[in-house]
């Protein structure tokens, strides 16, 4: 990644006509990168069409294992799983887009639900303003456990694992000796057990179709005027045909069972937000830009202490959000709520699906996709009831997999003189 040139030892950074961030991010960041569904299904993200032919092979396995993996309620079941999962690794893709990690978002999901559940039955308080609190509760976390990584150099690692540690007792303190709290509030439990009509679904679905072919159409029109390289049109015509069809038959399949859940369209909600955020906005450029090279972007005169704080706060928040997502689905929460393999799941996700451990290298969307894949392979095995060894072994397997893809794409980048 092409960077900005150092400033002279004690002289002023180097100054800048407009945006900062401009000498910060790479040349290849602003002439390739590719915003929204085309980052995930474009043809500039070998990392994605690795992960949607893998994503495929999972599922010809499970159907030929197992012939209730593709039915209806199943995939329905799925998309459930995913919800809760894929909205804390959003906030995973934020920090590792710096370069950092956050092990506490188990954990901080874990207190949120509790959160929610002590004030929603035994302080009577409203749905909403228990989801609130619960919210405040993660940025909360999020702006204390950035701080001390931004402010004093600690490394994440090390806070979020000693977040890991503490967050935990305090969901057993939060929880009490009853350790179990059953959720009766219909604005709570109604976030994950409620589906849209089939009416509904098929404007949504031709709304996102609609969304995603003007979006693509946009963005080629941008990368002609600029005279960027343009992605063959038959190419393009057979993967916005593709996705259509996908998207289409996915809606058709889960309405022969209850219909698409409210919680994966707050999940893809929170998706098209943040990506918005990262791609379209002056402070995703900036993340991206400390996530590619810190000490670069700071000589560039970008406040990256406050941009890393605000990453954490965020992260936090879409744990918190991940785990009140949890509670209403199981309409329960309980000590092992955020434990067992919910970090792993939500960091595993996202790397499998193309985020760089290094930094400044991914998409949101990969939150997604990555934990459909994910997603899929623990549904699989727990219809085939292997033993939860077996799942963890396998996932991380995976997950190893992944990372020592992107080592190897990392290293094929430096050798070409990129970063």
């Amino acid at each position: 990644m092409s960077t900005v040139s150092p400033a002279p030892a004690g002289g002023p950074p180097p100054a800048e006509q407009h945006d900062p961030t401009a000498s910060a991010v790479s040349l290849e960041a602003r002439d390739g990168r590719q915003t929204g569904l085309k980052a995930i299904f474009g043809g500039g993200e070998a990392a994605s069409l690795r992960v949607l032919i893998v994503l495929a092979l999972i599922w010809i396995v499970f159907t030929i294992a197992n012939d209730r993996f593709l039915t209806a309620g199943n995939l329905t079941n799925l998309t459930l799983q995913v919800a809760a999962t894929g909205t804390i690794s959003v906030g995973v893709v934020l920090v590792l887009l710096l370069g950092e990690i956050d092990l506490s978002v188990g954990a901080v999901s874990g207190v949120a639900g509790s959160v929610v559940g002590v004030l929603s039955v035994q302080h009577d308080w409203n749905g909403w303003l228990a989801i609130i609190a619960a919210l405040l509760v993660g940025a909360s976390i999020g702006l204390l456990q950035g701080s001390i990584v931004t402010w004093l150099g600690i490394p994440s690692f090390v806070i979020t694992l000693a977040g890991l540690l503490t967050w935990q007792g305090v969901q057993l303190k939060v929880l009490g000796e009853q350790g179990t709290i059953n959720i009766s509030d219909p604005i709570i439990t109604n976030l994950a057990n409620t589906f849209l009509a089939e009416s509904v679904s098929w404007i949504v679905a031709l709304a996102a179709i609609g969304l995603l072919v003007g979006g693509t159409l946009v963005g080629r029109r941008r990368r002609a005027a600029a005279d960027l390289e343009l992605e063959p049109f038959i190419r393009l015509v057979v993967r916005l045909a593709s996705i259509s069809v996908a998207i289409l038959v996915a809606v058709y399949v889960v309405n022969q069972d209850r219909g698409v859940p409210v919680s994966l369209c707050i999940l893809i909600g929170l998706v098209i937000i943040i990506d918005a955020v990262v791609t379209r906005t002056r402070y995703g450029r900036h993340v991206l830009a400390a996530g590619g090279n810190e000490e670069a972007t700071r000589r560039a005169g970008i406040p990256t202490k406050r941009v890393k704080t605000i990453v954490f706060v965020l992260a936090s928040t879409l744990a918190a959000a991940g785990g009140v997502l949890a509670a209403s689905r199981l309409l329960a929460v309980n000590q092992s709520s955020g434990t067992g393999d919910v970090l792993l799941l939500a960091i595993a996700g996202p790397v499998i699906a193309g985020v760089s451990l290094f930094g400044g290298r991914g998409s949101v969307w990969a939150a997604l996709l990555g934990a459909l894949v994910i997603g899929s392979i623990s549904n699989g095995m727990d219809l085939l009831a292997f033993e939860s060894s077996v799942k963890f072994i396998v996932t991380g397997a995976v997950l190893a997999g992944a990372v020592i893809l992107d080592a190897l794409a990392r290293k094929r980048r430096l050798s070409q003189g990129r970063s």
